[in-house]
């Protein structure tokens, strides 16, 4: 194991304490009141102490590989990093809101940011960032009208044993007030990623097909196999400003084709066509844009959209009109390390501010392999 902070974590053996000494951030769980019905042991920090204990106990976090153990207890620490921005009082309880979701993105923006630090893998951050994001899931899935579709949504990205593992130490690391119900939750979302045979890896889908169709319709059975009617290829590009998506359609972008490189609607490029400042009238921009490929798409004819495409909703949003037209949709996410994103941003005549720039970061969600009918990730 790399002198990282996996190394880190097994050398102090496996003790939040000491993590948190290289890692304060930590430190800003202290004195984030829960509400003692669910959390009677008190503040988010000794939550989350008792969480990583408890994690350690477990005979099957024991047997793991010393990799996935520490990512493991990495996620475990971080598991609620995101309630210090969440909680808030309601009805005269404290609640803490979608902090599975910004504790994601704080982790990813730390960990990408403070690269050095941290020094994990692209792979290794987004699997304990993603940790963070579902590790709530097992004890509220069975609440949805479908609850096998957010389980295969999950299993695209993380394995479901390390969840679980995860979830089970979250149940034991507390003091409810009434016998709890959620260690047979944990226990019935085991149970059941074993019986869809995703308990360690993804679904195995009939084709590509019917695993894009599966994650877009409400009744599909993902057992089922359908017929690929798709006829032409649509690649959108994600990432950050400066990640490389230009030189990579420059490169590799005419292997969509056998004519060669197809049409690119590049939002950058109609911007400084139209003379529009890159935060003005974002609006006009898109809709220019959105004509252009929908003439594309009318004709079946490949091309590449060139954007940041940073959110889900919005990637969301255009692959469901992509794919409307008979495309398959091909999402590649590029990005360089952060240090290498500020070197070429200060070496750009039109440099971003800073500020814009770790924005971005900030509301940077990765896309998610069920997102489109492929999805690459290039991270370094």
């Amino acid at each position: 194991m790399e002198m990282n902070i996996l190394y880190e974590i097994k050398e102090n053996g496996y003790s939040l304490q000491k993590l948190a000494v290289s890692h304060p951030e930590l430190l800003t769980l202290k004195d984030i009141p829960q509400n003692p019905e669910y959390h009677g042991e008190g503040d988010v920090l000794r939550h989350t102490e008792m969480v990583c204990e408890e994690l350690t106990k477990l005979a099957p976090w024991q047997a793991l590989p010393e990799e996935e153990k520490a990512l493991l207890f990495l996620a475990a620490a971080f598991h609620d990093i995101g309630k210090p921005v969440c909680t808030k009082q309601e009805d005269g309880k404290w609640v803490s809101p979608k902090h599975t979701i910004v504790g994601e993105k704080i982790f990813r923006k730390t960990a990408y940011q403070e690269a050095e630090r941290f020094g994990l893998t692209f792979a290794q951050r987004e699997l304990v960032a993603k940790l963070i994001r579902c590790h709530g899931l097992p004890l509220w899935f069975w609440t949805k009208k479908q609850p096998e579709v957010e389980l295969c949504k999950a299993a695209e990205s993380i394995p479901l044993k390390l969840l679980y593992l995860l979830a089970k130490a979250d149940t034991l690391g507390r003091q409810e007030t009434l016998p709890s119900q959620l260690p047979s939750q944990v226990e019935l979302f085991g149970e059941y990623a074993k019986e869809l045979g995703i308990w360690e890896h993804p679904y195995t889908f009939a084709n590509p097909y019917t695993k894009f169709q599966f994650f877009q319709k409400d009744d599909l059975w993902q057992g089922t196999q359908l017929y690929d009617d798709t006829t032409f290829d649509v690649i959108m590009m994600a990432g950050l400003p400066l990640s490389g998506k230009d030189t990579w359609i420059a490169q590799q972008g005419g292997a969509l084709s056998s004519e060669g490189r197809p049409p690119v609607v590049s939002l950058d490029d109609l911007r400084e066509k139209l003379g529009i400042p890159p935060t003005k009238n974002s609006g006009k921009v898109v809709q220019e844009a959105l004509e252009l490929a929908r003439g594309y798409l009318r004709q079946g004819q490949p091309f590449i959209w060139n954007a940041t495409n940073l959110l889900q909703e919005t990637r969301q949003k255009l692959v469901r009109l992509f794919a409307g037209y008979g495309a398959r949709v091909h999402i590649l996410y590029l990005e360089v390390p952060y240090q290498e994103l500020l070197r070429r941003n200060r070496n750009r005549a039109r440099h971003i501010p800073e500020t814009v720039l770790k924005d971005m970061i900030r509301k940077l969600e990765v896309p998610a392999p069920w997102e489109a009918y492929q999805v690459t990730l290039e991270g370094r």
